[in-house]
């Protein structure tokens, strides 16, 4: 029983998180690709392509964990301080329901019927406001979005870096750049169920991400390696 508990918890967050998830994947796989392909474009040493990598997947991965754990957490924040609102000074809240509702295009007379329509009512006034705000009501924890993002970063990071443990450099860059762009396919197809989109055009722009990125990663170290290689 507690081992089903467990499950289902873990398949409840990888629900919650999936957006999260796929963001990682992506980000750790486009930006290691660049970085992986720039440095093998300039050295025959396994060594330096592995070292370069893995430092780099270390801290790009950190980084994304801290941004998603400061951006649940901030949003989390601004939740709760607009049920504060709502609860302490429901004049104020009225009042800035009104300005939002105006920025958001409605006219006189829509204001004032979404206004009256939740005047009497907090919970239905404080989800307005919130809606409004592009908040979800039911805010994610931050420390859970943070881990799940570490981890897909990371291990997407590692895609593009193994080849080059178990191949030399030349065949390690084919091998690389054909598992690499299959997994942007992967994460294409993820993105696309996600947001509603056209498939093919979501691959199409997931890949070229990448290819850019890795493209734009071999420019930069050919162009560096020249100029200080003398």
């Amino acid at each position: 029983m507690a081992i089903a508990s467990t499950f289902q918890r873990l398949h409840r967050s990888l629900v919650n998180s999936a957006g999260t998830i796929v963001f990682g994947m992506e980000d750790g796989t486009v930006s290691i690709f660049g970085l992986i392909f720039g440095v093998a474009a300039t050295t025959s040493e396994t060594k330096t392509v592995l070292i370069a990598g893995a430092s780099g997947a270390v801290a790009a991965a950190v980084s994304m964990m801290a941004g998603a754990y400061l951006d649940v957490e901030t949003t989390r924040d601004a939740i709760a301080a607009n049920r504060a609102l709502v609860q302490a000074d429901g004049a104020q809240a009225m009042a800035s329901l009104g300005e939002r509702l105006k920025k958001a295009g409605l006219t006189k007379q829509q204001s004032a019927a979404l206004s009256g329509a939740v005047q009497h009512d907090r919970a239905a006034l404080g989800g307005l406001l919130l809606a409004l705000q592009g908040a979800s009501d039911s805010s994610l924890n931050p420390w859970e979005q943070a881990l799940w993002m570490l981890l897909a970063d990371f291990l997407a990071a590692a895609v593009p870096i193994l080849p080059f443990v178990f191949a030399p450099i030349p065949q390690a860059r084919i091998i690389s750049a054909t598992v690499t762009i299959a997994l942007l396919v992967a994460l294409g197809i993820g993105r696309a169920r996600i947001a509603k989109r056209s498939v093919v055009r979501t691959i199409a722009e997931t890949v070229s991400i990448g290819i850019a990125a890795a493209l734009a990663g071999v420019v930069i170290g050919v162009l560096i390696n020249r100029g200080f290689g003398g």
